[in-house]
């Protein structure tokens, strides 16, 4: 897969069937719109092309917005090649950007810089300075600059539009098993083990400890059932999001036991896929109580983890950077 940043032509590409978006989470409704692009230009033996931007426009249009993200960079690639797409252009999103005319928009990226021969997008899709470029200027704009337009109706679930909002909503209130319905996966976090104060292993539940990114959505602290990944395997665990009131609030971290299991994680980079939900944060009189608390938490994941659909597990191979 060929990755390019910028409005600079990358060469000839046969049949540029295009699309552009945030794909912020790589849900259900992105891989459909994908999966159409994809199979969109290998019948015309083309070239599947996803535009992308970097940074997000909210962090530019809207900077007091303190907006969350779903998947990094380097995620999204791996997501992009996942869905067979050949190539992906990371558009720098500026202020001068941001103030191009919606022509000025597709004369420059999708015809100059792309020579789109098919484009498709959300019939929601809006471009161009102030957004002010809809579905309408575009298909009319494809037809100056020979292109056609195919707008996408969005993706539901139980009458429930998929959509990366609706996503972040779900997570952030908790609710990991029905944001898992609409990604399609479980959610995800990635880190490098820390080594931290080894109560964990103090009270006979060891711990990988992971940093939460300040950018990424994140569940309301609690206890989850979850999956650990580590050199391509997948491992039971059951996991811990908060600041531990017990011993005294610390920094907020992401602690994952993993179950029947000894691992020596510390150093290593890991995934954790979070399942469900078991419980809130609560502080107990004592670590002989928490350590009881921790047992049985460890019973309801194993039960919630018996009965979680069977998944694809990711490896923790990553893309060049670009």
């Amino acid at each position: 897969m060929k990755i390019s940043r910028g409005i600079v032509p990358a060469g000839p590409r046969s049949y540029p069937v295009v699309t552009i978006g945030n794909f912020d989470g790589h849900h259900r409704g992105h891989r459909a719109l994908l999966q159409l692009v994809v199979e969109t230009a290998r019948r015309h033996a083309g070239t599947a092309v996803a535009v992308t931007f970097d940074p997000h426009p909210v962090k530019i249009l809207a900077p007091q917005v303190n907006l969350q993200f779903l998947t990094t960079s380097e995620e999204k690639l791996r997501r992009f090649q996942e869905a067979g797409v050949d190539e992906v252009m990371f558009l720098d999103f500026t202020p001068e950007f941001a103030a191009l005319s919606p022509e000025e928009f597709v004369r420059r990226i999708l015809y100059d810089a792309l020579a789109t021969k098919e484009l498709f997008v959300g019939e929601h899709f809006a471009f161009g300075k102030g957004r002010a470029g809809r579905i309408a200027d575009l298909i009319a704009l494809g037809k100056r600059y020979d292109f056609a337009v195919h707008p996408m109706s969005p993706l539901r679930i139980d009458n429930e539009v998929v959509s990366s909002t609706k996503i972040r909503h779900l997570i952030q209130a908790g609710d990991v098993q029905k944001a898992r319905r609409f990604l399609g996966r479980s959610y995800t976090v990635e880190g490098t083990v820390l080594h931290g104060a080894k109560r964990g292993a103090d009270l006979g539940w060891p711990t990988a400890n992971l940093r939460l990114p300040p950018d990424r959505v994140t569940p309301p602290d609690g206890v989850y059932s979850a999956q650990v990944l580590w050199r391509d395997h997948a491992y039971d665990a059951v996991c811990y999001i908060g600041t531990r009131p017990t011993f005294g609030s610390g920094e907020r971290l992401l602690e994952a036991t993993v179950l029947d299991q000894r691992l020596e994680l510390y150093d290593e980079p890991i995934a954790v896929q979070l399942i469900g939900r078991i419980r809130g944060d609560m502080t107990f009189p004592s670590a002989e109580e928490l350590s009881r608390r921790i047992a049985r938490d460890v019973e309801e994941a194993r039960a919630q983890l018996k009965q979680a659909p069977t998944e694809r597990h990711e490896t923790m191979a990553t893309l060049p950077r670009m």
